[in-house]
């Protein structure tokens, strides 16, 4: 299995090459020369990490299949999740279920992946004989930070820097990441967007400069951002995981198609749904759920991207995104491997700030993307009422997800799984005023009494965060994180 460029701008490269890399140097995401049909439904019987072991090594054909096992096995288990099952699947309603993905340390979605990518990594360096001191370069729009400073907090060779939007994430989420200790951890606030700082962690990552001046000190960047498939690729694992479990509990037949609701930001969730559909996965359609900012709702229904727009923050922090990076691979996929209209869809983005899409593209996408999006008074209404209805607790970027899954009228009548990508703790305040109309200014207080109402533990994430010191409270200007960047490297190599 090779790797290729989307942009066909560097050459082939293997599995390890491509995750110790991060991103192409020259610009542009690595994507499977070939995508695997792997012949395979789990039966809802087997383990997570049985599962992850027939879905990973078809990908990572340079790893020996016994360091793929071993990475899914000190990755996957009661240390790191609270649930033996590491993703739950949970009936919500007739037709519809929640695919539980925030078991794990930090209560987000990111973690399923993120803690194994340390492990990954490891391999992918020990196979290609790098010795190089790796340093992760993250932004972050609030979950991915944390899940990545857990996933390599102490990794020996490992430094990670972390960027977030400052005044734009959850104060649960800042504290998540400014409480992180480690010797190899830095956290960094921006005054900007995420997709300001997205933007500028992929330039210095594609600087050839940076990348040769401190490759001479022994230095390495990386990413373990969603645009390293080291990141993205074990997403695919809970999307066969969850089906099976469905299978198993004879709520769909083996065989059966189904839709899954994901809620969308950066592209990365709903990609990994969209290679399990290729590698074999009977999935009908995937629901593209949009907060406010719904630059991807307005993409796939009229085939033009326009990023010039107003910037909204939301009650869904984590979605509060206008550059889906992750789109740039689905995009080379959907035109068959077409680099050059890829390219140039980069290039006018970075330019203009917008592209369209020719109308064959724009059909080929809609054979199975439906996009749609939701405004911040539907995600408190379908906080409140699935809490009356169900008892169930919505966080608010899952209630995106379910609010949109229960207005898409498909003609199919085919189960529905809905993505759930946070616990509801990590977004007290919004949370409550959805259940029962309660503001509180206090994101604990919150906690507390969605706790006491719904009758669920506080997630163990969040159980010591309020007692917890800060140990990263440093805030920078947007055009300073250039500056920072070499001000930090000078600390990491003592």
């Amino acid at each position: 299995m090779q790797y290729v460029s989307t942009r066909n701008n560097h050459p082939p490269v293997n599995a390890s090459r491509a995750i110790a890399l991060g991103m192409v140097p020259e610009g542009g995401l690595f994507v499977p020369e070939t995508v695997p049909d792997l012949g395979f439904l789990p039966t809802g019987s087997e383990s997570y990490g049985s599962v992850a072991e027939r879905i990973l090594p078809p990908l990572l054909t340079d790893f020996p299949a016994p360091e793929v096992a071993s990475c899914i096995a000190r990755a996957y288990n009661a240390a790191s999740f609270d649930t033996d099952e590491i993703v739950n699947v949970v009936p919500l309603d007739e037709g519809r279920s929640v695919m539980e993905l925030w078991h794990g340390p930090t209560a987000a979605f990111k973690d399923v992946a993120l803690q194994i990518m340390p492990h990954l990594l490891g391999t992918a360096k020990k196979i290609i004989g790098d010795r190089s001191h790796t340093v992760i370069l993250v932004a972050t729009s609030g979950d991915t930070g944390k899940a990545a400073l857990e996933g390599f907090r102490n990794c020996d060779g490992i430094a990670i820097i972390v960027f977030y939007p400052h005044g734009g994430v959850s104060e649960v989420q800042k504290l998540q990441m400014t409480t992180t200790d480690g010797t190899n951890t830095r956290v960094i606030g921006v005054k900007g967007n995420f997709d300001e700082c997205q933007t500028e962690v992929k330039r210095l990552l594609g600087s050839s400069s940076l990348r040769e001046r401190y490759r001479e000190k022994g230095f390495e960047f990386s990413s373990a951002n969603s645009i390293n498939w080291g990141r993205l690729c074990p997403q695919i694992a809970y999307y066969f995981s969850s089906y099976g479990k469905l299978v198993g509990r004879g709520t769909i037949a083996a065989g059966d198609k189904v839709n899954f609701c994901i809620p969308t930001g950066n592209f990365g969730n709903i990609l990994a749904g969209y290679y399990a559909m290729r590698m074999g996965l009977p999935i009908d359609k995937l629901i593209c759920a949009s907060n406010a900012n719904k630059v991807l709702a307005d993409f796939f229904a009229a085939g033009l991207y326009d990023s010039n727009r107003p910037f909204s923050r939301t009650v869904s922090p984590s979605m509060d995104i206008l550059i889906s990076s992750n789109l740039e691979r689905f995009l080379y996929e959907v035109t068959g491997h077409d680099a050059g209209a890829a390219a140039g869809w980069s290039r006018s983005l970075a330019g203009t700030g917008a592209f369209r899409v020719d109308e064959p593209t724009r059909e080929a996408m809609g054979r199975f993307i439906v996009p749609g999006w939701v405004d911040e008074q539907e995600v408190l209404a379908t906080i409140g009422a699935t809490f009356r209805q169900t008892g169930y607790v919505l966080d608010t970027h899952t209630a995106v997800a379910a609010a949109l899954g229960r207005r898409v009228a498909l003609p199919d009548g085919r189960h529905t799984i809905i993505a759930s990508t946070a616990s509801p703790f990590k977004f007290g305040t919004a949370v409550l005023k959805g259940m029962t109309g309660e503001v509180v200014d206090d994101e604990f207080r919150a906690i507390d009494r969605i706790s006491t109402l719904s009758g669920m533990p506080v997630h163990r994430a969040l159980l010591q965060l309020r007692q917890r010191q800060e140990r990263h409270t440093r805030v920078i200007e947007k055009n300073m994180m250039q500056d920072t960047l070499v001000e930090l490297m000078q600390d990491i190599a003592g």
